[in-house]
């Protein structure tokens, strides 16, 4: 059974820093992706961040680029995704998920909540 266990959520002000992680544990192969969506009340769930597990760059909605960093350890079958100068409308809950391969997300995580505040 596939579990993604995400952790590092909280309370922050603004302009601070936090770094959700996601582990994930009994895949029977290596993911394509690994990434990280977000939804905050009262809107859709949207993508945040991926990263291609075999390597290559990776991928952000415009909203975040330059803010927030996903990277990955193999070795631990953890994905992170370090978010930097925090905003209000960052406030939501951070889902981890994995593609197992190109076509769609298979597996997700929890979430994590993250609030932002002024």
């Amino acid at each position: 059974q596939v579990q993604l266990a995400e952790s590092g959520g909280g309370l922050v002000q603004a302009g601070g820093s936090l770094r959700l992680s996601c582990a994930s544990s009994g895949l029977t192969s290596s993911p394509y992706l690994m990434g990280w969506f977000r939804q905050a009340p009262g809107k859709e769930r949207e993508f945040v961040a991926s990263i291609r597990w075999s390597g290559g760059s990776p991928f952000y909605t415009d909203s975040v680029k330059g803010r927030f960093t996903i990277s990955g350890d193999k070795a631990k079958n953890t994905v992170y995704l370090r978010m930097n100068s925090l905003k209000p409308e960052d406030t939501a809950i951070y889902y981890c998920a994995v593609a197992s391969g190109p076509s769609r997300y298979d597996y997700w995580g929890q979430g994590t909540q993250v609030t932002v505040s002024s």
